[in-house]
Parts: C-alpha cells; structure tokens; sequence
C-alpha cells in the first residue's frame, strides 16, 4: 500500500504540471502559433496542385486549339464550291458536312472558353495564395515569439514542479512509475485512482469479478474500458 500512495503522491504533484500543460495548450498565442504553423506546413502542397492544375488546363486549352485549327481547315473544301456544283456534286451533301462541322467549332469554342476561365480562376487562387503564405511568414515570426514568451513567463513554475516530481520518483516503484508516464505519453489524466463501489472511478464501467478480485491486499488493475489503473481502498 506504501508504493501505491507514493504513486498517488506522484500524481498529486504532477496535476499541477498537467494543469500548467493544458493552460500552455489553450492560450491564444498558442492557438495563434498553431493556426498559422500549420497554415505554412500544408501551403506548399496547395501551391503545387495548383500549378499542376493550371499546367494541365493550359494543355487541355493547347490541344484544343490545335483541333480547332484542324477542324476549321476542313472549310477549304468549301472554296471552291460553286464549280463542285456546276460539276454535278451534291449541294446537300455539302451543305450537312458544313453545318457538321460549324457545330464542332461552335462546341471546341465553348469548351476552349470554359478551360480558358479555369485557367484564370486556378492562376488568381495560386496568386492569393503565395500572398497569404508571405503575410503567414511574416507573421509567424511574430507568434512564435509571443508563444514563447508565454512559456517562458511559465517555466519556473514548470521547473519546480518538476523538481517535486523528481523528488517523488524516488518513492515510487519504478515498474508501476514506467508504467504511469506511458499512460502520461499516451494522454490519459489522471492515471490511477480508488474504485467506486465495483466501478471505475473514472469512466463508471464493472471491471470483471475475476479482476476485482486482484485488488485484495493492496493490489491494482487496468480498467478494460479507459485502461486507467484501479485500485481498491
């Protein structure tokens, strides 16, 4: 029971740093800084699939108005016209490859204009983009320094919790202590704490009856549901 109290202990003094922690972790400048840190992290990444996008637009355009020349060379063979019909060739024939191919130049004119006002909505996103990304630079040197400002405000009261803790340490069983700055790691506050009832402290689950019994004469359990440690009083 002694080992367990001086885990209890352990975790008394370290709710004051994990309070510290979580005051550092919901201040603005914190917020700020991260906002704008992650801001700059993705950036670059939006920046090239922009520019890849208006290559591929810009080539789609390309093509386009390749075929559109081709298409309209085929007009050619209506210069000469009057002397086909003189000689006999099918007016009609004519006259519905003609009306063919005006409406494939009227649809190649219509997707070429659509591509090309892609093209200027992907270029004005890249350009407000790189000027959001150099405001961002700019800015994050800024609230970088507040954030670290804050910390610093807070790290000698950070210290001394810390030199409890180190005290504190001592005390513990260093297998059970492994175990409780693992759960630390992994987020979970607090780690250990009295059964209620048959129930968990924390999260109300029933650890199973076999389990419970494992807690007769100072001993401890991992509840299934929160895999925070249980003991019993």
């Amino acid at each position: 029971m002694a080992q367990l109290q001086a885990i209890l202990t352990y975790q008394e003094i370290d709710t004051k740093l994990y309070k510290l922690e979580r005051e550092l972790a919901g201040c603005d400048e914190r917020k700020e800084y991260v906002k704008v840190k992650k801001f700059l992290e993705t950036a670059p990444e939006k920046l090239d699939t922009l520019e890849v996008k208006a290559i591929s637009l810009k080539a789609e355009v390309s093509e386009l108005s390749k075929k559109y020349l081709q298409v309209e060379e085929t007009l050619s063979e209506f210069e000469h016209l009057d002397e086909l019909v003189m000689e006999g060739a099918d007016i009609a024939f004519y006259k519905k490859k003609a009306q063919t191919i005006a409406e494939q130049l009227k649809k190649i004119r219509a997707d070429m204009n659509a591509l090309t006002e892609n093209v200027k909505a992907a270029d004005t996103e890249y350009q407000k983009l790189k000027k959001q990304v150099i405001a961002a630079q700019k800015q994050y040197a800024e609230v970088s320094e507040k954030y670290k400002a804050v910390k610093a405000s807070r790290e000698t009261e950070k210290k001394a919790i810390e030199a409890e803790l180190e005290k504190a340490a001592k005390a513990a069983p260093a297998e059970f202590l492994e175990v409780y700055k693992t759960k630390r790691k992994e987020k979970i506050f607090p780690i250990v704490g009295a059964m209620v009832g048959n129930r968990c402290p924390f999260c109300s689950m029933e650890p199973p009856l076999a389990a419970r019994n494992k807690l007769t004469g100072g001993g401890s359990i991992e509840c299934d549901n929160c895999h925070r440690i249980i003991f019993s009083e």
